[in-house]
C-alpha cells in the first residue's frame, strides 16, 4: 500500500447517538420473539448534516475530493469500482450509528482481544476506517498510541487527537509501513475486500511480533431460526439479491465464514470467535437483544438505499425506479415483528507469534 507522507483530512463526521449503558451481549444466544407483535413504526427518512470546509493544508488532491454522482449518491472517486456503498452525509451518519451498535454489542469495549495487556500499544491499524469515529475514540482513551485510519474515501474529520493520522488508500494494494503495527483492527468490511488471504498476509507481515488482528464482520442474507422468514418474503428475496450481485463483483458478503482458516493459513496462531445476532427490530424478547435490534433497525432502514442501488443497478440490470419499488417491500418487512429475522455477525481475533 502506498500511504501517504501526511494524513489525509475531509470533512466533519456526524455526531453519533450518546452511548447506551454497558450491558454484555451474549454470544449467539437463542432468541425468544417477544409476545408483545406488531409493526415497528420507524421512518429511513434522508437526514443530513453540513458538510464542514476542507482545510487548506490538508494533503488531498482535487481529484479526490471530487466525489462521483450516481443515483442521488455521492460515492469515492478514487478506486472506484472497489466499493459499491456511498460516501455521502446520509451514509456518514448511518456509519457513527452503526459504531454506536458495535459498542453496544461489546460492553462499550473497542476492541475484545488482549492486545495492550500485557505491553502497551505503541501502533494500531483501523482498516476502512469510515468516518474515523472509532479511531478518534481509541485514540482518546489511549493518548501514548499512535493511530492510523486508512479510508477509500476522505470523509473524515479534520480535527482529530494529536495521535491520528488519517490517510486514503486502497487496503488491497501492497502496504508499505516502515513500522509495525501492534492492533489491525476492522469492522463490517465485508463487501469491501475482495482478496481476504492477501489481506490477512499483509497484516501478519505489518504486524509487531505478539501483536494481534480483530475483525468485526456481519454474514449476509439474513436468515431466522423458526421460519419466520420465508422464500416468499421481500427481505429474503432481497439479501440473496444482494448476497449474488456482490459475488459477482468478487466481494462476497459472508466472507466471515472463512476468516478462521484463512487467519491460520496466514500464520496466526489463537484464534477466537465470538458469534452474535443483528436482529432486524425490536421482536426479541431478551431486553438486550431488543435493545440491539432497535439500533440495528435504523442502521438497515437508513443504509437500505445506499447498500441496494448501486449492486442493484450497475451489476443486477435494475432501473432505479425498481430498486425503489422494490424497497418498499423490504421495508415493511424489516418493520414486521412477526418476522423474527437477524443477521449473524461474528467477531474473530489472533495474534501473530511472539
Amino acid at each position: 500500500m502506498a500511504t501517504n507522507p501526511e494524513p489525509e483530512h475531509a470533512t466533519p463526521a456526524t455526531e453519533a447517538p450518546a452511548a447506551p449503558a454497558p450491558a454484555s451481549a451474549p454470544a449467539n444466544p437463542i432468541l425468544e420473539p417477544d409476545a408483545n407483535t406488531g409493526d415497528q413504526d420507524s421512518s429511513d427518512a434522508d437526514s443530513a448534516f453540513s458538510a464542514g470546509l476542507v482545510s487548506d493544508t490538508a494533503s488531498i488532491s482535487s481529484s479526490i475530493l471530487k466525489f462521483r454522482e450516481e443515483n442521488g449518491r455521492t460515492y469515492s472517486s478514487f478506486k472506484a469500482s472497489a466499493y459499491f456503498m456511498p460516501n455521502d452525509e446520509i451514509e456518514k451518519e448511518r456509519l457513527d450509528l452503526q459504531h454506536t451498535m458495535m459498542l453496544l454489542l461489546q460492553d462499550n469495549r473497542l476492541h475484545l482481544c488482549p492486545a495492550g495487556k500485557d505491553k502497551p500499544m505503541r501502533r494500531v491499524l483501523d482498516a476502512g476506517t469510515g468516518t474515523g469515529i472509532w479511531a478518534m475514540d481509541f485514540a482518546d482513551e489511549n493518548p501514548d498510541t499512535a493511530v492510523v485510519g486508512v479510508d477509500i474515501s476522505p470523509i473524515q474529520p479534520a480535527f482529530v487527537p494529536p495521535n491520528v493520522e488519517f490517510f486514503v488508500d486502497d487496503l488491497e494494494e501492497e502496504w508499505n509501513y516502515t513500522r509495525p503495527f501492534d492492533l489491525i483492527r476492522l469492522s463490517n468490511m465485508t463487501g469491501s475486500i475482495r482478496d481476504w488471504p492477501k489481506f490477512f498476509a499483509q497484516s501478519y507481515r505489518h504486524l509487531a511480533p505478539g501483536g494481534w488482528i480483530e475483525i468485526m464482520d456481519p454474514i449476509n442474507p439474513p436468515t431466522s431460526d423458526d421460519g419466520t422468514l420465508t422464500d416468499k418474503t421481500a427481505l429474503d428475496k432481497w439479501g440473496r439479491l444482494m448476497s449474488e450481485a456482490a459475488a459477482k463483483l468478487g466481494s462476497r458478503l459472508d466472507s466471515a465464514l472463512g476468516y478462521e482458516e484463512q487467519l491460520a493459513a496466514a500464520g496466526f496462531t489463537g484464534v477466537v470467535r465470538t458469534d452474535y445476532k443483528w436482529p432486524s427490530n425490536t421482536w426479541p424478547k431478551d431486553r438486550l437483544y431488543k435493545n440491539i435490534g432497535a439500533w440495528n433497525h435504523e442502521n438497515v432502514l437508513q443504509g437500505l438505499h445506499g447498500f441496494t442501488v448501486s449492486l442493484f443497478t450497475n451489476v443486477l440490470g435494475w432501473s432505479a425506479a425498481e430498486v425503489e419499488t422494490f424497497l418498499i417491500d423490504v421495508r415493511k418487512d424489516l418493520k414486521n415483528r412477526e418476522i423474527h429475522a437477524y443477521w449473524p455477525a461474528r467477531v474473530i481475533y489472533a495474534q501473530k507469534p511472539l
